[in-house]
């Protein structure tokens, strides 16, 4: 099972990838919106913000997030690290119920340019 601080690396390295993105992706990517990661598994939530294509996690939070951020996702810390390491397809863990992501329906449609 990933560790809180496993997880915290493959979010830091997911924010360099996105700020490192050219074109569509880097487009996708710079929006100012909160953020939040909720590891089932280890009943914890990444909170932060998505702000010019970095994600800037400012708290760890036991349970769930304390407020709705406007972009979520929920999975287990596993497949958080195994996403960002290129071993899980997102749309695969998507489609198969692993990974929830929730957003508008305005941001949905721009970040599946990064998916």
């Amino acid at each position: 099972m990933a560790t809180i601080e496993e997880c915290r690396r493959a979010l830091e390295k997911l924010s360099d990838n996105l700020a490192g993105a050219e074109g569509n992706v880097r487009a996708a990517a710079a929006l100012d919106r909160s953020v939040s990661c909720r590891l089932k598994d280890l009943d914890v939530t990444f909170v932060g913000r998505l702000v010019d294509g970095r994600i800037e996690v400012q708290d760890t939070v036991q349970g769930p997030p304390p407020q709705k951020a406007q972009i979520r996702l929920v999975m287990t810390g596993d497949d958080l690290v195994a996403l960002v390491g290129g071993e899980l397809s997102f749309a695969r863990a998507w489609g198969s119920g692993r990974v929830r992501l929730e957003a508008s329906l305005p941001d949905l449609f721009r970040l599946r340019k990064l998916l």
